[in-house]
């Protein structure tokens, strides 16, 4: 039997984080007396890993400055977690869609912009921990959209790229995908386009999680 791997990204496709990704950056750029960031260019940067993210945030400013909004993120974000004022909600869906993959034999996996503190939280707090065989993240790869994630996840259950499917809300997911020769489908309910993801090289985007159940089944 084909082993068949789906491979899912995190925020914006699994859940909805943008409220609390948006929150911590801009905690940080207070934090250093920078302007309020705007949430529309927050949003285009989830995915990314957080050093290339806050540079095309702040693509004027030097190294220093990076390095110091970066490690201010990751405070904000660390306070608002142990605080309890996280905001990560599944999307509609996506529980009944990993039940209904796992029943019928595919093995799933995440690749996202996460740390594995960040990713192992989220996936603890929904439930969803011992759903996944392989867990990838930027603590140990670099940003998307570079295929090392996925080239981890293959090799980590033993997969082939024409049996892989990567699934995610960005371009960043899809260029990945591109690049390491697997499926590359896009989902509508994250935080770019859908035309964005038919460019980028999606095969199709769906719906809905039911409707990705359609072109996955």
């Amino acid at each position: 039997m084909t082993l068949k791997l789906a491979v899912f990204d995190c925020d914006g496709t699994l859940v909805d984080g943008q409220a609390s990704i948006c929150t911590a950056m801009e905690r940080a750029f207070a934090s250093l007396d920078l302007p309020r960031p705007d949430r529309g260019q927050v949003r285009r940067i989830v995915g990314l890993n957080l050093p290339q993210a806050i540079r095309q945030l702040l693509p004027d400013r030097d190294a220093a400055l990076h390095a110091a909004a970066t490690e201010a993120y990751k405070s904000a974000f660390r306070a608002a977690r142990e605080a309890g004022e996280l905001s990560e909600p599944l999307f509609d869906g996506i529980a009944p869609l990993l039940d209904r993959l796992r029943g019928a034999g595919w093995k799933l996996g995440v690749a996202t912009g996460k740390s594995d503190r960040g990713l192992e939280h989220c996936l603890a707090m929904h439930g969803l921990s011992s759903y996944f065989s392989t867990l990838q993240t930027a603590d140990r790869h670099p940003s998307k959209p570079h295929p090392a994630m996925l080239e981890a996840a293959l090799a980590e259950v033993m997969a082939q790229p024409e049996d892989t499917v990567m699934i995610g809300d960005t371009i960043y997911d899809i260029h990945m995908a591109r690049a390491a020769g697997v499926r590359a489908i896009g989902v509508a309910w994250g935080y770019h386009q859908a035309d964005e993801l038919i460019e980028a090289g999606a095969e199709v985007v769906a719906q809905t999680p039911e409707d990705l159940a359609k072109w996955l089944m």
